[in-house]
């Protein structure tokens, strides 16, 4: 059984009466990369310095290894935090920064030696030790950042949106070389971002952070392709997001919106017939079909744009919902106004909550 290295249990907090977290539960496994993902203000980054000991829990506990550590000092909790603006002293180089932590600890100067250098060659950054941070680009000065906080061989590793000042092409490369990096040290990786895309392609596991609560904890594919409710499916992806009446059915359910019918999967849904249903359907799995068509729903075109090579229709139906379909390549004849009908397979439409349905306490 994979050991739990970080639990938190039931944490709350508020400031100035208002209430940021509002019971959050998290089992982290040794080695784990869980990212927490949400948008500004919604408790991610108070998690994180709870969980780092610069806040403290109006209620609730952290555990380390098994040990309660809630009202531990930061400097003794064996964790670190790696920064957006990392951090580093401008007046060290590269080498003495990686070592500031081991020096305070008073390892000895050989020791010290040995494993900056390693330090240096798990970041690939062998040969920079002795240039200074002014030197050094953005993703350079990023893992200079993260070898400081690997010499302490934490059992928790917190990154507080550490991409967030880089530009889009080293982000992308810099979210590769953190998930090989998070690999090879084999350490728990706790990472907050509002990126959708860096949480799906680095997690082992996301928690959807709304109003100081998970509003759906699971892995990657489980967030995409079975979000939870309508918030994560418009959030992670942006699915559309559709409610109509249920018209019956088994094992697959019928759903009347105006003009026409679409299905979804039942899955763990308990409504019946006349029942409210919010579906979600991602833009690429909605079908474009010709306004003479018998099947699907009834639609008009309002606008299409091109997205790096994909062609995304904007659409909405009689009740003026709007329904997004996006297709690869930059062909099409349709205008604004065009009548058109969409429809989806019942395997590609997640029923979810509506917000109205999700209790945030």
């Amino acid at each position: 059984m994979e050991e739990t290295i970080l639990v938190l249990d039931k944490i709350k907090k508020s400031f100035d009466g208002v209430s940021v977290l509002n019971g959050i539960d998290l089992e982290a496994k040794r080695g784990e990369f869980i990212t927490l993902l949400g948008s500004s203000g919604c408790g991610k980054t108070t998690t994180l310095r709870i969980i780092a000991g610069l806040e403290s829990p109006d209620s609730g506990r952290v555990l380390l290894s098994g040990a309660d550590v809630t009202d531990t000092e930061p400097n003794h909790r064996n964790v670190n935090t790696v920064f957006q603006n990392y951090a580093l002293f401008p007046h060290m180089n590269v080498e003495t920064n990686i070592a500031y932590s081991l020096k305070l600890k008073k390892k000895k100067a050989p020791e010290i030696k040995k494993t900056v250098a390693e330090a240096l060659a798990l970041v690939q950054l062998e040969g920079y030790g002795k240039r200074m941070p002014s030197e050094l680009s953005g993703g350079q000065r990023q893992r200079v950042a993260i070898a400081r906080a690997v010499v302490n061989e934490p059992e928790v590793l917190l990154l507080d949106e550490p991409l967030g000042a880089l530009d889009l092409k080293l982000r992308r490369q810099m979210q590769l070389e953190l998930k090989r990096l998070q690999q090879t040290l084999g350490i728990t990786f706790i990472y907050i971002t509002h990126d959708q895309e860096e949480a799906l392609n680095m997690s082992d596991r996301i928690a959807v952070m709304r109003g100081g609560v998970f509003e759906q904890l699971g892995s990657p594919a489980e967030i995409y392709e079975l979000p939870r409710t309508a918030y994560v499916a418009s959030f992670v992806g942006s699915a559309n997001i559709l409610t109509g009446r249920c018209a019956g059915g088994g094992d697959t359910v019928a759903v009347d919106f105006p003009g026409g019918t679409g299905s979804a999967l039942r899955r763990d849904w308990q409504g019946r017939e006349g029942d409210s249903v919010t579906l979600a359907v991602r833009s690429e799995n909605v079908q474009l079909l010709s306004s003479d068509d018998s099947r699907g729903i009834p639609a008009a075109v309002t606008e299409t744009r091109f997205a790096g090579g994909m062609l995304r229709i904007s659409s909405k139906l009689e009740d003026g919902t709007e329904v997004v379909i996006s297709r690869y390549g930059i062909g099409t004849d349709l205008v604004s106004g065009d009548a058109i009908r969409i429809d989806w397979a019942a395997e590609n439409a997640v029923i979810v909550l509506p917000d109205s349905e999700v209790a945030h306490e």
